[in-house]
């Protein structure tokens, strides 16, 4: 799927939960983003993310490129773990260049090589230390390998800038 398409579904995400019921708002004193979980639908905070986020009206939007778990050395570790640490480390270093913080994230997308039940604890862990409650909306793609072979872990975001 091309991403052109991806995000254009991202947005219809976005503007499809308007009519539904909120449920909380993330950092009502910061931007205003609005965190849904409809009613009907399983609570995803455990899981570390939310099913949708609104950003307010007439916010810059920011896309980040897929961050992996190279270091500033461009070094990999072997371990999955190591890696998907390292590449929210990124991501938080990619917001801190343009001026955004964690919380300004409302779409996360996540590709996992070889993806299994037992990585989701890492996942989890990571997205709860980096994003606090405000968990923002998530996908995990599958993937059978990435852009370098020894890349087990990638993450792209969607941020609101103002």
């Amino acid at each position: 799927m091309s991403r052109a398409i991806k995000h254009l579904l991202i947005g219809g995400l976005i503007t499809m939960t308007i009519g539904v019921p909120a449920a909380t708002t993330a950092n009502e004193n910061d931007l205003k983003l609005t965190i849904v979980n409809p009613q009907g639908l399983y609570d995803p905070a455990p899981n570390g993310y939310s099913h949708a986020v609104i950003a307010p009206g007439g916010s810059r939007i920011a896309y980040i490129s897929g961050q992996g778990g190279m270091d500033s050395t461009g070094t990999l570790s072997p371990d999955f773990a190591v890696q998907v640490e390292q590449a929210y480390a990124n991501l938080r270093t990619a917001l801190e260049g343009i001026g955004a913080k964690p919380n300004q994230v409302i779409k996360l997308t996540v590709f996992v090589v070889d993806h299994d039940q037992s990585k989701l604890g890492v996942l989890t862990k990571n997205v709860q230390e980096t994003f606090g409650e405000a968990l923002p909306a998530q996908t995990l793609i599958p993937v059978p390998k990435l852009a370098l072979d020894s890349m087990l872990f990638e993450v792209e975001a969607v941020a609101v800038l103002d």
